[in-house]
């Protein structure tokens, strides 16, 4: 079977990425189906695409729905190691190609819309093969779908400066996790500013891009949980280890450069924030 999946990994991937938003996350959903596939009968499988997409889409339906359950784990418990920086750039490119108006679109779906809409409108899988997968019946899956697609062709085309933006956040992380003094400095202004405020209201700054950039490499073993992300509506980043939201930095830009960064860790003020993750920024490969 081993011919077959390799034949069919990218067409996988591809599917995953759209349904999770996330490379670490598709690579996760594509080596179940490996394993899944190892495990199945040759006469269970007529049709390894399909049955192959079926299998990722059931996998990042599960992991959609449990995204909102996931237990809360305190930050000191991670043990994160440093992903390698070409992941990143394989995300950003996977990122690329999909669009930035629709991972954010995509992102604002339940997930029996989003599977619906990925399977049959952006890889034409037919809607009785997506109704098995969501055990609701084709007519089910059908109207899914109609209630997705109208969600994103309602969304206003996308903002180039925010395309671009998002761009230079996740070069920001990339450098970060190679604890790359140097390349954190290339995507800050010189003048910037970084500012947060403590639970007793207390302001601490950070100025400056050579200063900014030498305290955040100690940040390099946890960039493994940072995505970019819209945080009301402006570009920024968020850390988010096993789901739980714990630090986000909204950013303003002077061109193509982080000019500011209002870093919140407030507990009560997360709570508020309207965030849309872009990406998730954990890259880790997992090859069968």
């Amino acid at each position: 079977m081993t011919i077959d999946f390799e034949q069919h990994r990218s067409h996988l991937r591809g599917v995953a990425y759209r349904m999770l938003g996330s490379l670490a996350e598709a690579e996760d959903a594509v080596q179940e189906a490996w394993l899944r596939l190892d495990r199945a009968e040759p006469s269970d499988v007529a049709n390894p695409r399909g049955w192959l997409t079926t299998v990722v889409g059931r996998v990042c339906l599960d992991m959609l729905r449990s995204r909102t359950s996931r237990r809360e784990e305190p930050l000191e418990d991670q043990r994160a190691e440093r992903p390698a920086a070409d992941n990143a750039e394989q995300e950003l490119m996977l990122a690329d190609s999909v669009g930035l108006a629709l991972l954010v679109v995509l992102d604002k779906l339940d997930p029996a819309e989003r599977l619906a809409f990925v399977l049959h409108d952006l890889f034409a899988v037919p809607f009785d093969q997506v109704a098995a997968v969501l055990s609701r019946s084709p007519d089910a899956a059908r109207q899914l779908a109609s209630r997705a697609r109208r969600r994103v062709q309602s969304e206003p085309p996308p903002d180039t400066a925010l395309a671009r933006q998002r761009h230079v956040v996740a070069t920001f992380i990339a450098a970060l996790r190679r604890g790359d003094v140097e390349g954190l400095i290339a995507v800050l202004d010189p003048e910037v500013v970084g500012r947060a405020v403590d639970p007793t209201g207390n302001v601490r700054e950070v100025r400056g891009a050579r200063t900014w950039a030498s305290g955040a490499v100690g940040f390099a073993p946890l960039a493994s949980h940072m995505a970019p992300a819209l945080i009301d509506g402006a570009m920024g980043l968020v850390m988010a280890p096993k789901g739980r939201l714990f630090r986000a930095l909204r950013f303003t830009f002077e061109g193509d450069r982080i000019a500011s960064a209002e870093v919140i860790t407030d507990r009560a003020r997360l709570a508020t924030l309207d965030v849309v993750a872009l990406l998730d920024a954990t890259a880790s490969s997992a090859n069968p």
